[in-house]
């Protein structure tokens, strides 16, 4: 399959997306990486369309640096210039956007306000985060899995922490592309039962396993142990309880022991030190979480070179 084949398209979910489809961003982004001047202006004269709810500091300076790299533009717009879906309609905004910009990225709390979007405009939109799902992110993370141990299909991520946006994501990337993903959370913060069906649908066809426990020894044998934040954004009221229920949770260097002596610790950040993880594992030499932060510019600038017709 071409990588023209994806001019046009949204990036809402990675199960969206075929296995072929997702491996051809993940080997862009690698060769952006490699040869980044071979594409300085490959979307010249296009504008990206940035809506932020949420702050981030990697999600902005990665998608309006890979604009900026591309030739393009961006525009950065906030929830404080004009929330979307309350001044003026979603179906309204997506129809104004579609007139101007060359694409959107948002990053949301409502997942169904950006497929709303996504349903009534022409113009891709990419997913930058939303309460379900962060797609951009699972690419960076496979990316550098990929760098770091070869061919995706067959290996072992462990994720301990909340069955939040990322690991969702991390669930249907990795169900895609045959990686045996292992979700280990508190009981009663497993992922939603209808996501963790549909992503074991997909591993099915692609030789990859979904697997949902409560047990850290469940992280035996990870090519990659992976963590997050407890308390995501909106969550904050929650923190002291979710301290609390998480504390057996954390990544420290016996859980790295368990995993194995060539497990690599990931993070998608920003992180917690002294909580979801120890300062230690976060800075020792098998930690590629500031890999991963460098690889959201480059598998975000595969994105956009592929849904914005740069390639």
């Amino acid at each position: 399959m071409s990588p023209e084949s994806l001019a046009g398209r949204d990036l809402i979910s990675l199960l969206d997306y075929t296995t072929e489809e997702i491996q051809e961003i993940l080997d862009l982004a690698c060769e952006v990486k490699a040869n980044p001047d071979h594409y300085d202006r490959a979307l010249e004269g296009k504008t990206l369309f940035m809506y932020f709810e949420k702050p981030s500091l990697r999600t902005r300076v990665t998608f309006e640096a890979g604009m900026t790299q591309l030739g393009g533009h961006a525009i950065y717009y906030t929830a404080a210039d004009g929330k979307i879906g309350v001044r003026e309609s979603v179906e309204d905004v997506a129809r104004n956007l579609e007139r101007w910009v060359d694409g959107a990225m948002c990053r949301t709390f409502s997942h169904e306000m950006i497929q709303n979007l996504a349903r009534n405009s022409e113009i891709p939109i990419i997913n930058g985060l939303t309460d379900l799902l962060h797609p951009c992110q699972a690419l960076a993370d496979y990316q550098t899995l990929m760098e770091v141990k070869g061919d995706l299909a067959g290996k072992k991520l462990a994720f301990v922490g909340d069955g939040n946006n990322v690991a969702n994501s991390l669930m249907t990337a990795g169900a895609r592309l045959g990686v045996h993903v292992t979700v280990i959370t508190p009981k009663g913060y497993e992922p939603e039962g209808e996501m963790v069906a549909a992503c074991r649908a997909a591993a099915d066809t692609a030789g990859g396993t979904i697997t949902i426990g409560n047990d850290l020894a469940l992280v035996e044998g990870a090519d990659a142990v992976y963590t997050d934040v407890w308390a995501s954004m909106g969550q904050e009221a929650e923190q002291d309880k979710r301290n609390a229920e998480f504390r057996a949770y954390q990544i420290n260097r016996k859980v790295m022991d368990m995993a194995g002596e060539d497990a690599i610790f990931m993070h998608c950040l920003p992180a917690h030190r002294g909580e979801e993880v120890t300062s230690d594992v976060a800075d020792m030499p098998r930690s590629v979480i500031f890999q991963e932060a460098e690889n959201r510019l480059h598998a975000q600038k595969a994105v956009m070179l592929q849904v914005m017709g740069g390639v």
